[in-house]
């Protein structure tokens, strides 16, 4: 692994709390090897840190903590946010993906494709507590819900979503749903989640407490990232091919608006206000921000090479 390398005026400049009055978002740039810092005020790249060998999957604490997956590595790392240091590195195992933090914050899960399992971790500090086999080949994302009983797993290789008892360290359950399940997020009740089918095209709204899909939701073509609004009244999907974002109304669980971004658009975040939407583009080396409110781009942020995914807390 490599090692962090000075990050001098850019990093001062990321770091120094009173220049920024937004939350900041991080953008874990697989090709690059680094995490671009945006200032969700200014919506600038304000800084960049240089971890890892390729980084992936991206949660952030809010405070002191940035937590990446490196796929080459296939491990964890653990980020000071104030300082832009890795403060240590944890073996997962090979090609690890997607990461969540609970909503209590006390653990990290963290989807490893080629275990065909999700790691439960301590946060924050990333000591294994559980490693949980899961049906599906080459999981992808592993999401908790708000109140922490469930995962909800995805995997490339499955036509299914597979349902982990938090408290149990199983898995209980599978929901059908599209090929090849990716991106997940639930409304902020709990009551629903809702998944993106890379190749049937849709988006597949579950009934939690049933355990079973209640709407299937037609998208663009290679449905990928998924983000729910906080009042919970929209869900955002970015579609890969096209490429673009599409608005679902979850009161109708219909497409309601949709808008261009950058190439291959992949995982997204919202601020905490529910404000903007930021879109990682993979094959464009940027970042397209949304104003969730008319649904229009605001801008399109240069940052590194194969950009995964956003995090902002």
């Amino acid at each position: 692994m490599r090692s962090l390398t000075p990050l001098l005026a850019a990093l001062a400049l990321a770091f120094a709390g009173p220049a920024l009055a937004g939350p900041l978002a991080y953008v874990p740039n697989e090709k690059s090897a680094s995490v671009s810092i945006i200032d969700t005020a200014t919506d600038r790249r304000q800084g960049e840190i240089v971890v890892g060998q390729r980084p992936r999957g991206s949660a952030s604490d809010g405070g002191a903590h940035l937590y990446l997956t490196d796929a080459k590595a296939g491990s964890l790392l653990i980020v000071d946010t104030a300082s832009g240091k890795l403060l240590r590195s944890v073996r997962l195992g090979d090609s690890p993906e997607g990461i969540s933090l609970s909503a209590d914050g006390k653990l990290l899960a963290v989807a490893v494709e080629d275990d065909n399992s999700v790691v439960l971790l301590t946060a924050p500090e990333g000591r294994e507590v559980a490693r949980i086999k899961v049906r599906g080949r080459n999981p992808e994302h592993a999401v908790f819900s708000p109140d922490g009983r469930w995962l909800y797993v995805s995997a490339e290789e499955a036509e299914q979503l597979d349902v982990i008892d938090v408290a149990a360290r199983r898995q209980v359950a599978s929901i059908a749903v599209g090929k090849r399940p990716r991106g997940i997020a639930f409304l902020p009740d709990g009551s629903r989640a809702y998944v993106a089918c890379e190749m049937a095209g849709k988006v597949y709204a579950i009934d939690v407490a049933a355990q079973r899909v209640v709407a299937e939701i037609q998208a663009g073509q290679y449905p990928n990232g998924l983000a729910v609004h906080p009042d919970g009244k929209r869900v955002f999907v970015s579609n890969g091919r096209d490429p673009s974002v599409m608005a679902i109304d979850t009161a109708s669980n219909t497409v309601v608006a949709s808008v261009e971004v950058g190439k291959r658009p992949w995982n997204m975040a919202l601020t905490p206000d529910g404000a903007k939407l930021y879109v990682a583009n993979g094959r464009s080396n940027s970042v397209s921000v949304i104003d969730t409110a008319s649904f229009k781009k605001l801008s399109d942020i240069e940052v590194g090479e194969l950009p995964w995914g956003v995090s902002i807390r």
